[in-house]
């Protein structure tokens, strides 16, 4: 019986194809029709009619408009009305219960006191239809919505803007995050329910091309590139699109900016890069904290130091500057005499502070030099010099961030649960996506210079002594840290290093 009714529907496919488009294109007319003004209805009436008796004066003018129709229908009805993510032009009752609930909360946003138009787009006796271009559902709720709004909307002002994405994102259904899409030329806003980021990604060797680092990871929406990562609780990689970071003389956004709230994993972006710049160069760590978050990098291969005191990251951070002079004269020298330039010199070489206002309060007590003031020399020229800065800091310092610092970093990362108020005074724009109901840690937005903003999520990469960490996550980052120094004279020579 099965293979008979499978026949039939085989044999009947093209006319079922063709009357789902019918039905498809009869709904997009009659929402076309419940949309357009009073006025503008006879006018289109009478251009589609003289365009139908040119099509019948044309020799095979009937035939091609036939052809032409059949190819519409079988297009819009090449695909269920049940797949996943595609629009559907003829709505449940539930389902124009739900439209219609969004549009009358819309009504108070976008209505015009005193429209003299006689069908406003947006009116508390409306219709959804009039409003609402494309939609689809998703297990009974909106996963997609696209709606045109008035022109006298101020779309150019953040505030308005984020009030009406707050409330179409309750409206819709919290517990997830959503992308919001203004087209303010067009006057349409598309609404976009995301999927969660990837949260189980540990810290491994990545692929990646000299100069790149990856930050962390975000969805295909703006990224096309992917990397084979592991993820803990899986045997086969799987490709996911990297946030990637290119640094060197070639980089327009040559050093980093990391800002976040208490525990929302800006540490463990510093660990992430330094175990990625390990690899092919040399790392030096000021904490500012002094928690002793990175006591794990003490003594081991390609770590010139981990200062934790005031004294050690002032000497810590003159070297860096004195290096990166030296690197600078020693490059010019060598490029003029058209050789090539030693390992030494070329070789990268990161500075990674955590927490510089607290060491900034305690010089300004102790009246010492600034130590933000020390890293204006690596800041400006270390990107010919190949030296790379990478900054991080919660919400509660960034006023005492200092000039350098902020000029420098056209890198930016914003991590944990904030505003998109906050998100846009470090990025400099405000993310297209609403805030996340649950922020992990290591969740958060990303911004190369000028490019949009990304979503993020930082590997997880926590400190190897960190009890209260998983032990799959310590232990890939153990695996990844290089062998610790045992020889008297690495250890003499890292001592007299900063003096």
């Amino acid at each position: 019986m099965r293979a008979t009714t499978d026949g039939v529907l085989d044999v009947l496919h093209p006319v079922l194809v063709l009357g789902r488009g019918a039905r498809c294109l009869a709904a997009h007319g009659r929402a076309w029709w419940a949309r357009t003004p009073s006025e503008r209805r006879g006018p289109t009436l009478f251009a589609v009619a003289a365009c139908g008796v040119l099509l019948w004066l044309l020799p095979y003018g009937p035939v091609l408009a036939v052809l032409g129709a059949l190819a519409t229908t079988a297009w819009y009805g090449r695909q269920g009305p049940a797949g996943p993510g595609t629009f559907r032009a003829g709505p449940t009752t539930g389902e124009r219960a739900r439209l219609q609930t969004v549009y009358e909360a819309l009504v108070p946003y976008f209505a015009l006191d005193g429209d003299p138009h006689p069908e406003p787009l947006y009116a508390y006796d409306g219709r959804w239809e009039r409003a609402f271009e494309e939609f689809a559902f998703r297990d009974g709720r909106i996963c997609e919505l696209l709606l045109r709004y008035p022109a006298s909307f101020r779309d150019g002002e953040l505030a308005e803007r984020l009030r009406v994405e707050q409330l179409l994102a309750a409206k819709t259904g919290r517990g997830r995050e959503f992308r919001f899409c203004w087209d303010e030329e067009c006057n349409l806003l598309e609404m976009t329910a995301l999927e969660p980021l990837p949260t189980g990604i540990h810290a491994q060797p990545f692929v990646t091309a000299p100069g790149e680092t990856v930050l962390g990871f975000t969805d295909g929406c703006e990224i096309t590139r992917t990397v084979p990562v592991c993820f803990l609780d899986e045997d086969a990689p799987r490709d996911v699109p990297p946030v990637m970071w290119r640094t060197g003389p070639r980089s327009t956004e040559a050093h980093l900016l990391a800002v976040g709230t208490p525990g929302s994993g800006t540490s463990s972006l510093l660990r992430s890069l330094a175990l990625q710049a390990l690899g092919r160069g040399e790392v030096l760590f000021v904490d500012g904290d002094g928690g002793g978050e990175f006591a794990a990098f003490a003594a081991r291969r390609g770590v010139l130091g981990v200062e934790t005191t005031l004294p050690g990251a002032l000497s810590a951070l003159e070297w860096a500057a004195r290096e990166t002079e030296r690197r600078l004269l020693e490059t010019s020298r060598y490029r003029q005499r058209g050789e090539p330039v030693p390992q030494e010199t070329s070789r990268p070489l990161w500075v990674l502070v955590d927490r510089p206002a607290a060491l900034t309060y305690l010089a300004r007590t102790q009246g010492r030099t600034d130590p933000q003031e020390l890293l204006r020399i690596p800041l400006r020229h270390g990107r010919a010099a190949g030296v790379t800065v990478a900054v991080a800091e919660q919400f509660d310092g960034t006023e005492e961030l200092g000039d350098a610092v902020l000029t420098y970093t056209r890198a930016r990362v914003v991590l944990g649960a904030v505003s998109p108020e906050q998100v846009g005074g470090v990025l400099g724009e405000a993310p297209q996506t609403g805030p996340a109901p649950d922020v992990p840690p290591g969740r958060g937005f990303a911004r190369l210079g000028h490019g949009p903003v990304l979503r993020l999520q930082v590997p997880a990469t926590p400190d190897p002594q960190d009890e209260t960490a998983r032990e799959a996550a310590r232990s890939a980052v153990q695996e990844l840290l290089p062998e610790p120094v045992r020889a008297p004279a690495d250890e003499e020579h890292r001592q007299v290093l900063f003096r």
